[in-house]
């Protein structure tokens, strides 16, 4: 027997050295959970200077914001939701997103029962395709057109104009749950492969952001605001990873982009999918194998960001619970032409919860990438001009303006993941991610966790979570294996 095999035969909880790569959701889940297993030296590298990954709890106006993760989505089977059901931190949040005005670029506001028509036809269709694209071959985008046409076509008639500038605003917002660039590139029957949590889908952390669960993980002090509890000297900031070499059998060496070397008996890698695509090629030596480059190739991380505007006053007129933008063909092709062109992918603003001078609006796709590219006053020059154009009264200029750049962090490359036609063409998915790399022993020598490797839960907080607690059991479950073994 060789000696790096003895030396590894004699690792113990107590000894095992564990590298967790980032401190988002599933590295604090894995960290937090083998600590409490007993295993000893967990050490966690985090490229930012905060934890949390993209949970991103900031203070802004009366309270805070939450840039990344906002809501726990469902209630039963939730794990985040399980975990904070008896501390009373969640509220059920307003209705905005169903109630919003619909608004086309002439500054017509579309009258209640029309607007009330089609968002039924759309918003029902959601419920119909855990049947109905059990056996179909198409895109996500195919399904609702499809669906839409066929339920309108039993009302009484629309203005067909007006029919299509708001199926144009619902893939918009749909794509923004997605996290797609459109709905042609979701998969239909892998758009089935995401379970719904059953209860409440948008529960809002109040005036506390989601933040506010990470610190329930760590077992955070209250009166300490970035007392990392029981992670406490077990992270290290500002250290993005060049390389993790897993070569041989004997311990794996990680370089960080500052010259630091690092060496580890088991790496937990939970960067995200954007991250992955970007640099996997030269952060693992040797390379990945086949079947997990064609997971990292075929699973698909999109672009959603946010903006938040801070007023004075509450902005919108008490009957105006947020509003869609409905594009007129003609406006439309100017827009394009122009170049504000990325507008044409701001589909809405809304209300936020606990903050009555706050409101929030959302781009995706490509034109959010472009967004991210400009400086902040020309997107808010950007955002100004489309009130003007789209509301029938003159909006007050805000005292302070915010956006998101999740694609041009270099440390998160997107927002979340989803199942494209691709991914189904590659006949590859979260199982082969989520497939450890171990030794001949079978060993666990790089994991993988993050949203992006759970099977069911993608895009969330609680899949993310689960998938760290996976990859902590599985070096668990070796551990105790090994020692019945011996």
């Amino acid at each position: 027997m060789s000696s790096a095999s003895l030396r590894l035969l004699s690792k113990t909880k107590e000894t095992a050295r564990i590298v967790v790569v980032g401190a988002g959701s599933a590295g604090i889940a894995s960290a937090t959970k083998l600590l409490e297993q007993g295993f000893r030296n967990v050490l966690i590298l985090e490229a930012e200077d905060r934890i949390g990954g993209r949970i991103h709890t900031i203070p802004f106006a009366d309270n805070v914001l939450d840039l990344g993760a906002q809501w726990c989505h469902g209630e039963k089977l939730n794990v985040v939701y399980e975990k904070v059901k008896d501390l009373d931190l969640l509220s059920v949040t307003e209705d905005h997103y169903d109630t919003c005005k619909c608004v086309r670029s002439n500054k017509e506001v579309l009258a209640d029962g029309i607007a009330d028509q089609l968002k039924s036809i759309a918003y029902n269709s959601i419920p119909d395709r855990q049947t109905e694209l059990q056996n179909f071959e198409g895109s996500l985008g195919d399904y609702i057109n499809s669906k839409y046409w066929k339920e309108l076509a039993q009302l009484p008639p629309i203005d067909r104009s007006i029919a299509e500038e708001f199926l144009e605003v619902f893939h918009k917002f749909e794509s923004s749950v997605e996290a797609s660039d459109h709905l042609f590139e979701v998969s239909g029957k892998g758009h089935l492969e995401y379970w719904l949590c059953e209860g409440e889908l948008l529960l809002n952390w109040r005036d506390q952001g989601y933040k506010r669960f990470l610190r329930l993980l760590m077992k955070s002090r209250e009166d300490q605001p970035d007392d990392l509890g029981i992670l406490k000297g077990h992270v290290l900031f500002n250290r993005r990873i060049a390389e993790i070499n897993w070569e041989g059998s004997d311990e794996l060496t990680i370089r960080c982009w500052n010259g630091e070397i690092l060496t580890a008996d088991h790496v937990i890698c939970t960067v995200s999918l954007g991250v992955l695509k970007e640099q996997h090629e030269k952060l693992f030596v040797p390379a990945l194998p086949s079947s997990k480059v064609r997971a990292i190739e075929g699973l698909k991380l999109g672009t959603v960001d946010k903006f938040f505007l801070e007023f004075e006053q509450p902005p919108l007129p008490e009957d105006w619970p947020g509003f869609n933008c409905l594009w007129l063909k003609q406006d439309l092709e100017e827009l394009r032409a122009s170049e504000r062109f990325w507008l044409e992918s701001v589909f809405g603003f809304y209300p936020v919860s606990k903050q009555p001078r706050v409101l929030q609006g959302w781009i995706i796709g490509p034109h959010a990438r472009h967004m991210e590219t400009l400086t902040e006053e020309k997107v808010l020059e950007g955002l100004l001009w489309l009130f003007r154009k789209f509301l029938p009264f003159p909006m007050a200029h805000p005292k302070r303006f915010l956006r998101t750049q999740w694609h041009a962090n270099p440390n998160f490359r997107g927002s979340y993941t989803f199942r494209s036609t691709y991914t189904d063409a590659l006949r590859t998915g979260a199982w082969d991610l989520e497939a450890p790399l171990t030794d001949v022993g079978g060993q666990p020598r790089i994991q993988f966790a993050g949203e992006s490797s759970h099977r069911h839960y993608y895009s969330t907080v609680h899949g993310a979570v689960e998938t760290g607690w996976r990859e902590a059991d599985r070096l668990d479950h070796y551990y105790r294996s090994r020692t019945a073994r011996l």
